[in-house]
């Protein structure tokens, strides 16, 4: 212990699409929706996560809400940085400092991430005082977040669906043999769901509204050992411009998600493809782990689990692996530095 320890502070984080949540002091201290709310004549951050998100499609013309990060990436440089460091100075722990301390980051990347892309999100974490920034690609943090051992000559396969990304990765040795990352995931079943509602029911439905129906009524399969209830949903009347009402079951939410599911469905099968074969005898015999927000859609386990033939295990709070096996590298560095990029 020396005795500027405490002008040094660990977190880590994992950057989502969706939702942003940061580790530290081995606690979940932030779990925020990744969006936030901006005044346009100003252009001063007015709220952040979860206040943000409740201003979303609801905002008048001198108030708009960005997500920063699309398809895993940071799309929106300078929102994205202001949105990170207002999460960190949100960190309970971090308020009782007088000044910043320096902070060292451990930060998931999506597998399939460019050069480029991995520079922004370096950046964005040196301008918020990371003096120490370390990247961990997201199929590998849900492994360790799971409770996989990475470091074993054996092979494992993780599928991480997440708000922007369907990270798929064979594992073995603490490295990645082949993966495929596609962009289809959680805001891709969103659009879906607006896109269905507005074809077959000429009802408009803001982005909320069928998040909410996702998460209620969302489901990969027609046939469910217990179906979720008929859900009510209100909007827009596309014939008549007034608002309207109407019931939707999880059978019409299969329709409008089955083309999307199909192509998640397809890249599983090209990553086994091209597994080789010793690894593709220990996935047979192990299964594979789903982690991630969108591995909750209802029976999605059960639909890859068939057109695998493969045993499906979905982790245990599958939102928050990924994190957590950011904060399992953080604390364990020196045994993890293999697998992060520094």
């Amino acid at each position: 212990m020396g005795f500027f320890d405490f002008l040094n502070e660990e977190i880590a984080i994992d950057l989502g699409t969706a939702n942003t949540l940061i580790i530290h002091n081995d606690k979940v201290v932030v779990d925020s929706p990744s969006i936030v709310a901006m005044d346009r004549t100003s252009n001063k951050i007015i709220a952040v996560g979860q206040e943000a998100n409740q201003m979303q499609g609801k905002t008048h013309e001198n108030i708009k809400t960005i997500r920063p990060l699309k398809d895993g990436v940071i799309a929106d440089f300078n929102a994205s940085e202001q949105m990170i460091s207002m999460f960190i100075r949100n960190i309970p722990s971090l308020k009782k400092h007088f000044f910043t301390p320096s902070l060292r980051m451990v930060i998931c990347i999506p597998s399939g991430i460019t050069e480029v892309e991995m520079r922004a999100v370096r950046e964005s974490a040196e301008r918020v005082n990371g003096k120490e920034v370390y990247l961990i690609h997201e199929p590998m943090a849900a492994a360790i977040g799971i409770g996989i051992d990475i470091m074993q000559p054996k092979g494992n396969m993780i599928i991480d669906i997440g708000g922007g990304t369907t990270e798929i990765a064979v594992i073995a040795l603490s490295g990645i043999v082949c993966d495929k990352s596609v962009k289809i995931a959680g805001d891709v079943f969103t659009n879906d769901i607006i896109y269905y509602m507005r074809t077959q029911h000429n009802l408009y439905i803001g982005d909320r509204t069928a998040e909410r129906v996702k998460i209620s009524v969302g489901s990969a399969t027609e046939e469910l050992e217990n179906p979720p209830d008929d859900m009510s949903v209100q909007g827009r009347d596309l014939l008549t411009g007034k608002p309207k009402e109407i019931m939707i079951s999880y059978r019409e939410i299969q329709k409008a998600l089955d083309k999307s599911i199909i192509r998640i469905e397809d890249s599983v099968m090209e990553t086994l493809a091209q597994t080789p074969p010793e690894l593709a005898a220990d996935i047979y015999n192990t299964g594979v782990y789903l982690a991630g927000g969108g591995s909750m859609l209802r029976g999605l386990d059960k639909r890859l689990s068939q057109k695998t033939e493969l045993p499906i295990f979905i982790a245990e709070d599958p939102l928050r692996a990924v994190v957590r096996g950011t904060g399992t590298a953080l604390k364990n560095i020196e045994r993890y530095k293999s697998i992060l990029v520094k």
